[in-house]
């Protein structure tokens, strides 16, 4: 059985947006909120969300600005752009389309 960590291209992106899109968090937060609604199954390195940080950042989709965290730490906090916002609908819409496009072919019965 292959991993459930091991996400299809593109998909921690559309994660991260969707996390942060309802509320700003930090880098750890992020992870954290991604395992806990996840159920433990989605897990993301820092080797992972940090880049995918840095690109969306760049990309203009999300901005981040640094606060003191809930336990009084320097943390970068990351929130969604207007562009980012609009990027985010067109991913999940195509995510929801490619999903039910695999749940057709997986449901399939055999002959």
């Amino acid at each position: 059985m292959s991993k459930p960590s091991d996400l299809v291209q593109g998909t921690l992106d559309l994660l991260i947006l969707k996390i942060i899109a309802l509320e700003p968090r930090h880098a750890w937060a992020i992870g954290q909120r991604l395992k806990q609604v996840s159920g433990d199954v989605l897990q993301v390195s820092d080797g992972s969300l940090y880049p995918a940080l840095h690109k969306l950042e760049q990309e203009g989709w999300i901005t981040a600005e640094w606060k003191l965290s809930e336990n009084n730490r320097r943390a970068k906090y990351y929130r969604l752009t207007s562009p980012g916002r609009r990027h985010l609908d067109r991913e999940a819409a195509n995510w929801d389309r490619l999903a039910t496009a695999i749940s057709y072919v997986v449901k399939l019965k055999e002959a």
